[in-house]
C-alpha cells in the first residue's frame, strides 16, 4: 500500500520539529520537509536525513517550491512570529501571507487533492480582557499594531478561497521552548491564559491527518483546556519561582493594560474530540520547566536576580512610554 506522504514546513520551529519527531515515530507515513536553510535547522534536521526528504528553500520564493508534488497532507507551520513579525512587518507579509500563497498554488497545480493543515493563532481575536471566553464565530479583531495576526487573517482567507480542501487551527499559547523578551510586558497581568505544550499541539496535527472527513473545510480552536487555565499574572510568578528569580515585583506600569491577546477557548473541546490531542495539563507544563532547569542555573539566577529583573525591565515599552510620558504610546498600552 502506497504511504501518505505528508509536508510539513517549519520543522525546525518549536511545535514543527514536534511534529516532525511524532511523524517519524508512527512510521506510516513518506515524509517531506520543507524549511529556511539556517544553522538551527541544520542543528535541528540534519541527523533526520535518511528518514526524510529535505528541501531548503524560501517559502515566499515561487521557484523554491518546484520540489513539492504529489503530496496528500501538508501540515503548514512556517511563519514569522513575534516579536520579529512586529518589528519587520514587511518580512511577516512576505512569508506570512506571500508564502502561504505561493504554497498553496503549488499544491493546486500538483496536489490538487492534498489536504492542507493551516496553523493560524488566538492573536486573531485581539484583547479579550472584558470578554475571555473565546469562540470561533467571535469577531477578528487584532490588537492595534499587531503585524502578525494581521497576517494569519489574510492567511486564513486565501486557504479558505483556493481550491484545496483545508482546516484552520486557531493555537492559544503555545508554552515551551520560550524566551523571555520585551513582549512579556505587553501583556496585561489580569489576562486569562489558556495554554497547550508543544508536544499536544503537534498531537493535534498528527491525528489530523487520518481525521480529514471530520476536519474539512472547518476552524478550530486548539488549546490545553480547563486543566491548562491560568491568569498570566499567576503564570509569571510561577515561573519566576521555577527560574530561581523570586517574586514577580516589577513597578506599577510595567505591564500594559491592553491591546493585546489570548482567552479561554469556550469551544476548544469541539477539536479534543475528535483528534484526542491534550495529554499535558499546566501542572505537567510546569513540571517540564522545572526539569529543565539545573541547580546550577537556578542558583546562578537567584543570585543575580536583580541585575536580571532590571535587565528584563529595561525592555519594558510600556514602562517607558509612562515615564516618557508619550501620549501616543500610553494611549496604546494604557487604559488611562
Amino acid at each position: 500500500m502506497k504511504k501518505t506522504h505528508i509536508l510539513l514546513t517549519g520543522a525546525s520551529g518549536t511545535v514543527g520539529f514536534e511534529v516532525l519527531k511524532q511523524l517519524i515515530k508512527k512510521g506510516d507515513y513518506n515524509i517531506s520537509v520543507f524549511d529556511k536553510e539556517s544553522k538551527l535547522s541544520r542543528k535541528k534536521l540534519s541527523p533526520y536525513n535518511d528518514q526524510i526528504n529535505l528541501i531548503y528553500g524560501d517559502i515566499s520564493n515561487p521557484s523554491d517550491l518546484e520540489e513539492i508534488i504529489n503530496i496528500d497532507v501538508v501540515i503548514h507551520l512556517a511563519a514569522i512570529i513575534p516579536p520579529l513579525a512586529d518589528e519587520v512587518p514587511e518580512l511577516a507579509k512576505k512569508v506570512n501571507i506571500q508564502g502561504t500563497q505561493n504554497l498553496i498554488k503549488q499544491l493546486e497545480t500538483h496536489s490538487p487533492e492534498a489536504f492542507f493543515l493551516y496553523s493560524s493563532s488566538i492573536s486573531v481575536y485581539g484583547d479579550r480582557i472584558e470578554n475571555p471566553y473565546i469562540q470561533i464565530n467571535d469577531p477578528l479583531i487584532p490588537s492595534e499594531g499587531d503585524a502578525y495576526a494581521e497576517t494569519k487573517i489574510e492567511a486564513e482567507k486565501h486557504l479558505q478561497n483556493s481550491k484545496l480542501d483545508w482546516t484552520i487551527f486557531r493555537l492559544a499559547a503555545i508554552m515551551g521552548g520560550h524566551k523571555m523578551s520585551k513582549l512579556m510586558f505587553h501583556q496585561p497581568l489580569n489576562t486569562a491564559l489558556e495554554i497547550a505544550t508543544p508536544r499536544d499541539t503537534a498531537r493535534a496535527f498528527v491525528n489530523a491527518i487520518e481525521k480529514q472527513e471530520e476536519l474539512s473545510k472547518q476552524i478550530f480552536n486548539l488549546g490545553g483546556g480547563e486543566n491548562c487555565r491560568i491568569s498570566y499574572e499567576h503564570f509569571l510568578e510561577r515561573s519566576f519561582a521555577i527560574f530561581g528569580l523570586g517574586k514577580l515585583d516589577f513597578p506599577e506600569h510595567a505591564f500594559a493594560d491592553k491591546n493585546f491577546h489570548c482567552g479561554y477557548y469556550a469551544d476548544g473541546d469541539k477539536l479534543e474530540k475528535i483528534v484526542n490531542f491534550r495529554k499535558d495539563s499546566l501542572e505537567d507544563y510546569f513540571k517540564m520547566e522545572t526539569s529543565k532547569i539545573s541547580t546550577v542555573k537556578k542558583t546562578a539566577a537567584s543570585i543575580f536576580r536583580k541585575p536580571i529583573k532590571w535587565y528584563l525591565l529595561k525592555q519594558s515599552e510600556p514602562l517607558e512610554a509612562w515615564q516618557n510620558n508619550d501620549k501616543k504610546l500610553k494611549e496604546h498600552f494604557f487604559n488611562k
